[in-house]
């Protein structure tokens, strides 16, 4: 489902500032429409304007009904959450993955219950699913933002689509064959003057840490031996230009 086809009701609020930060939660994950179920607070408290910050827009224009029907009326899905655990309830992953398909389209509404209390079972009745959030049994509750965000969370991360999975990455060479590599190519180094004859080891050492730190192929390997045969074979050449009886 996208989020723009999702609204969320909040039923009998406790207080002004959850309210607030739901609405804050809510447009951090891309949902725009909030209904609230009276009795509701006023929304004209500064202090606890500030916990939505950011989302005004959404608290503003937050409409008013009587009844979780009235709330609901536009929605082809109607999602209770509850705090109950439920053999039929769904988790908040898979209403964000399959409920577009049951709303075929249409609106859908996720319904929430008083923070004390949640929602009452004829308040469930009125839902067509439910979705329970498998906290922890030790410190189950949520307060009503969190229990917003993290429902619209699933929401947002099931609209952007599957996660792009990255190519399986090359096999590394062998230490073994890297070392051996790295040997025929010192020995070739310093057949061209390259390396200190005195203290070959200082350059060749610094050379090592460059090529660890490119996490060589066994590819890369092969690419490194056949330059340093060709290094070899120069300085076969230049030590037979110096040495004419050879």
């Amino acid at each position: 489902m996208h989020p723009a086809s999702v609204d969320v009701v909040l039923v009998r609020p406790a207080r002004l500032a959850n309210v607030a930060a739901a609405c804050r939660a809510m447009k951090n994950m891309g949902l725009r429409r909030l209904r609230l179920v009276e009795p509701v607070p006023s929304c004209d408290e500064i202090e606890a304007r500030n916990l939505a910050y950011g989302a005004w827009d959404v608290l503003d224009a937050a409409t008013r009904h009587e009844r979780l029907i009235d709330a609901t009326f536009e929605s082809t899905l109607v999602v209770g959450t509850t705090g109950r655990p439920d053999s039929t309830g769904w988790s908040p992953r898979r209403l964000a993955t399959e409920g577009g398909a049951w709303a075929q389209g249409g609106r859908v509404s996720l319904v929430f219950g008083p923070e004390a209390t949640g929602l009452t079972n004829d308040e469930l009745a009125l839902c067509h699913l439910r979705v329970h959030i498998p906290t922890d049994p030790a410190h189950p509750s949520l307060n009503l933002a969190q229990a917003v965000l993290l429902v619209a969370y699933e929401i947002r991360l099931a609209a952007l689509g599957p996660e792009r999975v990255s190519p399986a990455p090359e096999a590394l060479a062998t230490a073994g064959d890297f070392e051996a590599a790295l040997q025929e190519l010192g020995e070739g180094l310093l057949g061209i003057g390259y390396l200190n004859p005195q203290n070959p080891g200082k350059v060749l050492g610094e050379l090592r840490g460059l090529l660890v730190r490119a996490r060589p192929t066994p590819r890369d390997v092969d690419l490194l031996r056949g330059l340093a045969r060709q290094v070899r074979w120069a300085a076969g050449c230049i030590a037979r230009r110096r040495d004419p009886s050879g």
